[in-house]
């Protein structure tokens, strides 16, 4: 054998094994092995011992909590020859049979590639014929709901009035998707999220089996993780395990291998929101993308660091069991509540909702998350009434902490009722160049060229005319002043310019001061025109 096979597999007498996955290895083969549905074991195990066995059942629920698993136990269960308890013996000779997988009376069909109606008319001639050895034909659909119509239709017949030897078990994870006319023909068992206590026990259960070390801080987590799917959560220890071979695992290691990221980061990351500092956001956002943490789990990890930070604020009682995070934790949630308020946390969790679902699919995840800590971090930038809200809360703390900012109101004539002339406004140039005015008549147009992030600061900049009669463009966000300046992007910017007039133009970016309006200091060219410049989404 050559030296790459001999590395690959483990020599055992005169055969090589090669290594099988946790979630198969400890596959139970008993139901009492089963963790996290015992509504559901303890009725099969009932029928079995009352030998009231049904024709047709339905298995629903999310991926990895058991359904294949409870159906080949119950097809062994209803084929084995000394059953103890309504639980297969594991020594007969038939479940001896089925365990190996060579047993003829246990047929399993995967739906996702035999979803024809040829498919089933085989099933529908095969169950004509009487099992050769045991009691019952059992017939394990997996996926049924990737069956075609005609399919469906085929089935139908059989499945209510079957042989009495012929079982079918239909497994699915979309029941919505499954015919009323096929769901009033099985008996359904709904397959319930196993809880993060149950799925950690049972893996320190099997590492106890394994004599592997690993923190039961890392266990919760990886329980945590898999959210509520026992054969995810073997996966990902297993991913874990080998990624640190031969070494104890720990909590760290843990985020490390699955590119998690420790909640200490999410509480800055708020910290850095209260205060407005959008700077700092985007700088630590770049820390967690360069450490290669994946984006839309760390929008799950804030978002459910930001629930149990709403637990904490809102509940009066002791809820360390409820929000499941360790002593440490649950002192900085305690402490971080206090600073800040219900609604301000309910925003915040709407927001970054609303980003999870946008984020799995975007090709521009990065963005998208900053995008969405400027809004939180400038609420002025939106219109919603949780924003308008923000800027009052925002108010208010300044007024409570002495700063306050003043409008300027003209000083009146002494011992007259005459007002002093207010301050002139920047008025229109009576000549602006031709090619400015073309730049502002079609300034939507241009900006359709630009890519994120830079299509956002061109929609958001404001046109006005520079002291050489040059475009200028202002900004409010210092985040964009600083974007925009940049040489890449600006030249970009004049080149998108140049495309559409087929002349060179210099472009000046400028920043508005702070507490003054645009309209005080600058010269607004949309009033060349006779209506606002509106950009259109494609």
């Amino acid at each position: 054998m050559p030296a790459c096979r001999m590395r690959a597999f483990e020599r055992h007498g005169n055969r090589y094994m090669s290594y099988t996955a946790l979630y198969r290895k400890f596959r139970p083969d008993r139901f009492e092995d089963v963790k996290g549905q015992d509504h559901i074991v303890t009725t099969l195990r009932n029928q079995i011992k009352a030998d009231r066995i049904g024709h047709a059942y339905l298995f629903t629920g999310t991926r990895g909590t058991g359904k294949t698993t409870i159906a080949k136990l119950f097809a062994k269960a209803v084929n084995c020859e000394h059953p103890v308890d309504g639980s297969p013996c594991g020594e007969c000779r038939s479940c001896k049979t089925i365990a190996s997988g060579a047993s003829v009376n246990v047929i399993e069909i995967d739906a996702a590639s035999n979803n024809g109606v040829d498919n089933i008319r085989e099933i529908i001639d095969e169950v004509s014929y009487s099992p050769v050895e045991g009691k019952y034909k059992v017939y394990i659909i997996d996926e049924v709901h990737m069956l075609s119509i005609g399919a469906f239709n085929a089935l139908l017949k059989t499945l209510e009035e079957p042989p009495s030897y012929v079982i079918f078990i239909l497994a699915t994870t979309e029941v919505h998707k499954i015919p009323i006319t096929i769901l009033s023909r099985c008996q359904r068992y709904d397959f319930k999220r196993i809880n993060i206590d149950t799925i950690a026990d049972r893996l320190q259960e099997l590492m106890t089996k394994e004599q592997v070390m690993v923190q039961d801080k890392a266990l919760r987590y990886i329980a945590k993780t898999a959210d509520g799917s026992m054969r995810d959560a073997l996966s990902l220890l297993d991913q874990c395990i080998a990624f640190h071979f031969g070494e104890e695992l720990t909590y760290d290691k843990v985020l490390d291998v699955l590119g998690a990221v420790d909640t200490r980061v999410f509480s800055e990351l708020l910290s850095m929101v209260r205060a407005q500092n959008v700077v700092g956001c985007i700088s630590l956002l770049e820390e967690v993308v360069m450490q290669g943490r994946e984006l839309t789990q760390f929008v799950t990890d804030i978002t459910w660091y930001l629930r149990n930070l709403l637990l904490v604020k809102t509940s009066d009682s002791d809820i360390e069991d409820v929000i499941d995070v360790s002593s440490d934790n649950l002192v900085r949630l305690k402490e971080e509540a206090q600073e800040m308020d219900a609604e301000t946390i309910m925003r915040y969790i709407r927001i970054f909702s609303e980003l999870s679902g946008q984020v799995k699919y975007a090709s521009q995840k990065r963005i998208l998350i900053e995008m969405t800590l400027i809004k939180l971090c400038r609420p002025e930038m939106e219109t919603t009434n949780d924003a308008v809200v923000a800027r009052l809360t925002n108010l208010e703390d300044k007024m409570e902490k002495g700063i306050v900012q003043t409008i300027p109101v003209p000083a009146q004539t002494t011992g007259s009722n005459v007002s002093a002339r207010p301050e002139a406004r920047p008025q229109l140039p009576k000549a602006i160049p031709d090619e400015v005015r073309e730049i502002v008549n079609n300034w939507a147009g241009i900006v359709s060229q630009a890519t994120p992030p830079l299509k956002m600061y061109l929609k958001n900049a404001r046109l006005s005319l520079g002291g050489d009669n040059n475009l200028m463009l202002v900004v409010a966000d210092g985040l964009a002043y600083d974007y925009l300046n940049e040489a890449d992007h600006k030249q970009r910017v004049e080149e998108m310019i140049a495309s559409f007039l087929q002349k060179e133009v210099t472009v000046h970016v400028q920043k508005l001061e702070d507490g003054r309006s645009f309209e005080e200091s600058y010269v607004d060219l949309s009033k060349l025109t006779d209506m606002d410049i509106e950009f259109v989404e494609e």
